[in-house]
């Protein structure tokens, strides 16, 4: 499955078979967190059959049942952080997906469990993302249209439309998707520019959700037809 694929076939899963992760799984996983950790200067933790953090009544509240797995989503306290846990996470979200696991992004229903992870001086957690072996692959959710949220129009290059639609299937909080993306003409011979907004939302986890829905634009559109704003 390529990611292209991926995006099309990921879904949020709630509900897992209770299985952990293989060793080949996990340690594939492990690989693809230590190049993206250094990229993106985050301290994301694989935590392997570890159960109780989804054991709790909040987990019960968000209808989480047999995750043993987890990724931790902590950095450094930063301006720019919850965007690069979304955009670095998706991309271990995506991943996950090729190699045939599942995956969900949760904000608010989990516990965390002392002494299985490690925060380093600064560092503070801003989201889990549940993983494995899904009951079943999940099912998609009504996104809003293309005109929504950008200015795509006859004017507008199909690699614009190709990353807008790439982006409306990104997992966003409650599945608010309070992003945009404008499409900028090239000037001077350069790129296009691409400017990507997040949204107002009570809920919050917009600039997590922009750098969500940034990385799939990016794989909707190819990162060589033009450059963020």
């Amino acid at each position: 499955m390529t990611l292209q694929e991926a995006i099309k076939a990921r879904h949020s899963v709630r509900a897992y078979q209770g299985q952990p992760l293989s060793d080949a799984d996990a340690h594939a996983l492990q690989e693809r967190i230590d190049a993206l950790n250094r990229e993106g200067r985050l301290h994301i933790q694989l935590i392997r059959n570890e159960p109780k953090a989804f054991q709790g009544t909040l987990a019960k509240y968000g209808k989480f049942r047999g995750v043993t797995d987890y990724l931790v989503m902590a950095g450094v306290k930063a301006d720019d952080l919850d965007e690069r846990i979304g955009y670095f996470g998706e991309q271990l979200v995506l991943f996950a997906q090729t190699i045939g696991l599942n995956t969900c992004w949760v904000g608010l229903s989990y516990t965390k469990v002392p002494g299985t992870y490690v925060l380093n001086d600064g560092e503070i957690i801003k989201a889990f993302i549940a993983i494995g072996y899904g009951e079943t692959q999940g099912v998609p959710h009504k996104i809003k249209r293309i005109d929504q949220v950008s200015n795509v129009s006859e004017r507008t290059p199909n690699w614009f439309r190709y990353g807008v639609e790439a982006a409306l299937l990104a997992p966003t909080a409650v599945n608010q998707q309070k992003f945009s993306f404008e499409f900028l003409p090239a000037e001077d011979g350069q790129l296009p520019r691409v400017r990507a907004k997040k949204g107002f939302s009570l809920i919050g986890y917009t600039h997590m959700d922009l750098g969500i829905a940034k990385y799939h634009f990016e794989l909707g559109a190819g990162k060589d037809n033009y450059r963020w704003a």
